[in-house]
């Protein structure tokens, strides 16, 4: 019984050390490398962003392309991310898109707001007057905010690894 206790220990401690040696490259990477990582985090969320704002512009174009007008009421469920609402095309047809209408900027439940909608997909649906650069205002503010936080740790990160990669002055 002391024997298989024994093992048991001696297995997690070597399972421990097989991790460690795993992990140890990986963490030598991240410390050689912090800079870019920083600084590519931030890349990746203004490609991210900017993605975003191409994809609003394609479907604005679509919108604009083939519009229908209507009065959307504005219904529960909604969130930060999706307002919901209801509206009648001009089938008769009543519509509750499922990704909610774009640029919902101070809707109130229960209340109502003009819409424009793709006559071809009344999915897309949109404020009336409102678009994607109109309303690009807090996408883009926010990243300046990141690239506000995330620039100067990766700039200071960078010149801390050129310093300690250039060693100490030679004495003259």
């Amino acid at each position: 019984m002391t024997s298989g206790t024994q093992t048991t220990g001696t297995g997690r401690t070597r399972a421990i050390d097989e991790l460690a040696s795993l992990l140890r490259p990986i963490g030598r990477f991240a410390a050689t490398r912090s800079a870019e990582i920083v600084a590519g985090i931030a890349v990746f969320a203004t490609v991210l962003g900017l993605l975003a704002l191409a994809g609003a512009a394609v479907d604005d174009r679509a919108i604009s392309a083939n519009p229908g007008y209507a009065e959307a009421e504005v219904l529960e469920g909604s969130t930060f991310a999706r307002t919901v609402v209801r509206f009648t095309v001009a089938s008769g047809e009543i519509v509750v898109p499922e990704y909610g209408v774009f640029y919902p900027s101070g809707l109130q439940v229960g209340g109502s707001v003009a819409v424009e909608y793709d006559l071809a997909d009344p999915e897309l649906v949109r404020v009336a007057g409102s678009s994607a650069f109109t309303e690009s205002l807090p996408l883009l503010l926010a990243l300046v905010a990141i690239w506000a936080v995330l620039g100067p740790p990766a700039l200071w990160l960078r010149r801390r690894r050129s310093r300690a990669t250039a060693g100490p002055a030679p004495a003259a």
